[in-house]
Formats: C-alpha cells, structure tokens, sequence
C-alpha cells in the first residue's frame, strides 16, 4: 500500500515537474496541419503560418511562453474566410501546434462579371474566390434580375433555397448531375444537368427530397426506354405528377 502511494506521489511530481518545465521552455517547431477531409486547397501551410506571426513581423520560433497569446493567434486564424475552426497549443517538447480545418463552399454565386463571383458556404455566408483552389461546386444565378447576394439565403425565405443547395451537396449523384440553378423571377428553381439535355423544372424550393425521388423515377424509366433527348423540359413542381415536353 505504501509503494502504491509513494509511486502515485512519485507521477504526480514528475508531471508537475514536466508541466512547469513545458511551460517555461521557448517554442521550439510552429507545426501546422490543415485538415483536408473534401480534397480542398483553399488556404495553404505558408498562409496560416503568416497569419500566426504577422507575415514574419511576429516570431514565434524561441518565443518565451509568456509571450504567446494562444487564444489571440487562434482568433487571428479564425478571421480567415477558409478557415472553419482553428485550435493552437503547445506540446511537451515546446513545439507550437496549429490545427486548421477549412471552410468549404457548396455553391458558387454568379455574376455578369464573373470577378464578382462568389462562393456559399453551408450556413449561407458568403466566401471569397480562391487564388489555390477552384471548388466545383454547382453555380446558382438569378433569371432576369440583380446579381444574387450571399445575405439572400439569411432570411427565413432565402434559407430554403440554402436547404435547396445543401440537398444537393450532401447527396454524391445530385451534387455530379446538377449542372447550374436558376431562380426566376417568380422565385421557382430550375436547373440544367450535365448528363441530359432537359431542363428540370423544380419549382419552389419545398418537398425536396420528395422532388428530387420523382425525378430519379424519371432517370431510371424514360431515357432508358425512350432515350435522353426525346424531352426537353421535365417538371416535377407538381405532387405525384411528372410533367414531360
């Protein structure tokens, strides 16, 4: 019992020990690590370590940890459009820790011009163009008026569009086979695929799932049998109705 006890005080000196000695030790490595789990690229190594020292005017490598501002150099992260979560911390060696995980679009904002495209992402925040990397994800304009902004799909109207989008990001076929969205004037989506010269007319942005399960019975009943450019506009606005022309 008494071993027991002495070998429990024994690690817990140690720690305290490694603790203290840890917290007083300069930085040794600035390790960062992008997590990349949808192949995107839009915010580098060489960037994030900019935004940690200031473009250089800021050294961190043998830095006295009394000098870092953990929680200040992850706020510097987190005000990086791509950046999703950041999370900075020491490791026992001294070595500062930099973990990034990115922002990633589902759409893309079109304009006339297109310098002023923009991306979407899934909370409907508007995300600049990247120099690093081009998402393909599906672009949506609207028919016949102004260029859509990323503040339409906040309000409760625009957040069904935004549903709408996330559908099809979040569903590997759809987000292949959509090839460009339309809001009209009225308000009702359509939308052109990349296999399949039919305009799909959607409608307004409600019952998707429902929608997008009638146009699959399209897809596996019609061009089949009558081939693929026999129609050229499908409507599947209309409960339990296909409407082909």
């Amino acid at each position: 019992m008494l071993f027991a006890t002495g070998c429990l005080v024994l690690l817990s000196g140690l720690a305290v020990f490694a603790g203290v000695r840890q917290a007083s030790r300069p930085v040794g490595e600035v390790i960062v690590t992008i997590g990349n789990e949808f192949n995107n690229y839009f915010i580098s190594e060489r960037e994030v370590t900019a935004l940690l020292t200031r473009n250089g005017h800021q050294q961190l490598e043998g830095a006295h940890p009394d000098d870092l501002d953990l929680k200040a150099l992850e706020a510097r992260l987190k005000a990086h459009s791509f950046v999703k979560e950041a999370q900075v911390y020491r490791d026992l060696a001294g070595n500062l820790h930099a973990d990034v995980r990115q922002n990633r679009p589902i759409a893309r904002l079109v304009h006339a011009d297109t310098r002023q495209d923009s991306y979407l992402d899934a909370e409907g925040k508007k995300l600049p163009l990247s120099s690093l990397f081009t998402a393909r994800v599906v672009p949506i304009s609207r028919l016949g008026g102004g260029p859509l902004q990323a503040g339409f799909f906040q309000d409760s109207t625009g957040r069904q569009y935004l549903a709408f989008l996330r559908y099809i990001d979040e569903h590997p076929f759809w987000r292949a086979q959509v090839a460009e969205v339309f809001i009209g004037p009225n308000g009702k989506v359509s939308f052109t695929q990349q296999v399949g010269d039919q305009r799909i007319e959607f409608g307004f942005p409600e019952n998707i799932s429902e929608k997008f399960a009638k146009l699959m019975v399209f897809y596996r009943q019609i061009p089949p049998v009558l081939g693929w450019d026999t129609y050229h506009r499908v409507n599947v606005e209309f409960q339990d109705q296909i409407i082909c022309e």
